[in-house]
């Protein structure tokens, strides 16, 4: 990289089907960039310049996508937008991109997410609250694939309790597996795409185990990693018996929206408790989102700020 002159940054990129990969299709992934910070980018050959206030930071996001494409990643909108959620000073300090199978690596995209990333890296037990759309629970099943690739546990127990919309198990139609089925998809959905199609062979050995939190009671769960997902439907019973089914080796995520409970007056009582009581305990991390940290369609940022205004008012 040579700057041509004080207001402009010429980057040189070796590989032209790489930059093209980092350009995107039509360039979408420059004018992304130019639309968010405001300045103008150009590509002549394998040459990229960039001009304006930002070309500094726009420069630095540049090399760290194409670093991204050089390494087999996919380039997509979705990692130009995480990019741009980082400082200079948090791209250094995010921890490194985790491996779920031989052939998928996932990444933070989010400074709450990097933050949420390294209290699962170092304590057992970790709780994610916040808004829909932060990652909660797509970045604890990739951990969780994590740490299985690495071997580090022998088995992944995903979790949710059986409550939405008021609805009772015993009246829904089918067995056990089809009447539970619904209320699991989010977490299916989460391991499919972290692991792809070796998820439904661990499933099947039973390397993975999908389950509602009621078929916990009275295990003890060694060599784990355990999600309890939408933790904010648990009473304060369910969630200490939840908690206390920890064993050697094991790790615990506990995910959950507190403004978002299904229980009868509304109150997330298992996860509000829990937060309280645990808040400072050795060994325990807790991530807190806000509507500013969501990843999914821009959007969805918007709706959940709207709703939050809409509650306070």
């Amino acid at each position: 990289m040579s700057p041509k002159n004080r207001s402009e940054i010429s980057l040189e990129f070796a590989d032209n089907r790489l930059l093209a990969a980092l350009s995107g299709p039509h360039e979408k992934h420059f004018a992304r960039l130019e639309q968010k910070l405001g300045v103008r980018i150009e590509m002549r050959g394998n040459l990229v310049s960039v001009t304006g206030p930002a070309r500094e930071r726009a420069s630095a996001i540049l090399n760290a996508l194409y670093a991204r494409a050089d390494a087999g990643e996919s380039i997509t909108l979705a990692e130009v937008d995480a990019e741009l959620r980082f400082t200079d000073e948090d791209r250094a300090a995010v921890p490194g991109a985790i491996k779920t199978a031989s052939t998928r690596i996932t990444r933070p995209r989010s400074p709450a997410q990097a933050a949420y990333l390294q209290l699962m890296r170092n304590n057992p037990l970790v709780f994610g609250i916040g808004p829909a759309g932060t990652g909660k629970t797509y970045l604890a099943a990739a951990f969780a694939a994590h740490m299985l690739h690495e071997k580090r546990v022998e088995r992944l127990i995903l979790s949710r309790p059986a409550l939405e919309a008021g609805e009772r198990l015993g009246f829904l139609p089918g067995d056990l597996k089809e009447k539970i089925d619904p209320y699991l998809r989010p977490l299916y959905d989460a391991l499919f795409d972290v692991l792809g199609d070796r998820a439904l062979r661990l499933m099947e050995q039973g390397v993975i185990e999908v389950a509602p939190l009621a078929f916990m009671r009275g295990r003890t769960l060694s060599r784990a990693f355990i999600i309890l997902d939408e933790a904010q439907n648990t009473t304060t019973a369910q969630m200490k018996m939840a908690l206390t089914r920890l064993g050697d080796e094991s790790q615990m995520v506990v995910t959950g929206d507190p403004s978002q409970s299904d229980l009868p007056g509304g109150r997330a009582e298992g996860l509000s408790d829990a937060l309280s009581i645990l808040e400072g305990v050795e060994g325990v991390g807790i991530a807190r989102f806000t509507e500013s940290d969501v990843v999914r369609h821009p959007l969805v940022g918007r709706i959940v700020a709207a709703y939050n205004r809409q509650a306070k008012s």
